[in-house]
């Protein structure tokens, strides 16, 4: 009776510890705003740095940028993991409460939250690069753009809005998808301390295989937050590509769809097929 009560136990703990997670973390809303607000800005703090340092200070390439994305989603669930379960993407938020549970009412303030955290790390990253951003691009132009916000074909490949759509929708998939493999408990999933880090290596994988196309936003509050910062500080074509065309919603309604799209996928065409948790084995 002891060894089942010990089991439940720890069953119980790691639950409580899987990232994301449909489950209440803390008896406060504001505390998860808290968390799901410094998450999502240190992870900006991060990529939006990098992209800042290889564009406008001429330090590191692509490979440095999908590094830093990586570490900054894995520092960010590190910082908010325990709190909120660390979504920090809108689009992860509506797939757990699509498909998992998360409670509806969430939804919006988390998202605002995300949102928030984003927008204020892009103006500390544009604050910071004031001075390196103004010697390659003073007029704020589109030269510049990408540093905050992300365009069709990185701004200069032969990409419309709809080849961007399509790719973001399939980038999220595949984020979500694996990201629902990597929490399930019933799937081996890592020991909780070592979820950040995949899920970091997740997004550096993404960043190094699926960039090309529309810059693997694959996050709505990663994208609209720091075209918000760029907008209100100087760069008025913000929310138009290189074509000229409005193209800020594609990385919010791309990201959205691919999420629950990889969300079902994966509870749908896998999840069913795995044991429940008291009959699964380890590899």
């Amino acid at each position: 009776m002891a060894a089942t009560s010990e089991g439940t136990a720890l069953d119980t703990r790691q639950h409580e510890l899987d990232l994301p997670s449909a489950s209440t973390r803390v008896p406060s809303i504001l505390g998860e705003l808290s968390a799901e607000f410094f998450g999502t800005f240190i992870l900006i703090l991060f990529g939006v740095g990098v992209v800042a340092q290889v564009v406008a200070g001429g330090i590191g390439n692509h490979d440095s940028i999908a590094w830093g994305w990586g570490l900054g989603v894995m520092l960010g669930i590190f910082a908010a993991g325990k709190i909120s379960g660390a979504h920090l993407n809108p689009a992860v938020t509506l797939s757990l409460a699509v498909l998992s549970g998360f409670p509806w009412r969430k939804v919006v303030p988390y998202s605002i939250a995300q949102l928030a955290g984003a927008f204020a790390a892009a103006l500390v990253v544009r604050w910071n690069y004031t001075e390196a951003i103004a010697k390659i691009d003073p007029d704020h132009t589109i030269k510049s753009q990408g540093i905050f916000s992300t365009l069709p074909g990185n701004g200069v490949g032969p990409i419309g809005e709809a080849g961007a759509l399509r790719d973001q929708i399939i980038g999220t998939a595949i984020l979500v998808f694996l990201v629902f493999a990597i929490t399930d408990a019933r799937n081996a999933a890592p020991l909780a301390n070592l979820t950040p880090l995949i899920v970091g290596l997740l997004v550096l994988g993404i960043g190094i295989a699926w960039g090309t196309d529309a810059g693997y936003a694959i996050n709505p509050a990663r994208d609209l937050g720091p075209r918000l910062a760029q907008f209100v500080t100087g760069y008025h074509g913000a929310f138009r590509d290189q074509y000229h065309h409005l193209y800020f919603w594609v990385p919010i309604v791309g990201p959205l769809v691919g999420g629950v799209l990889g969300g079902a996928l994966y509870k749908y065409g896998l999840a069913r097929f795995l044991p429940e948790p008291d009959t699964a084995q380890g590899f």
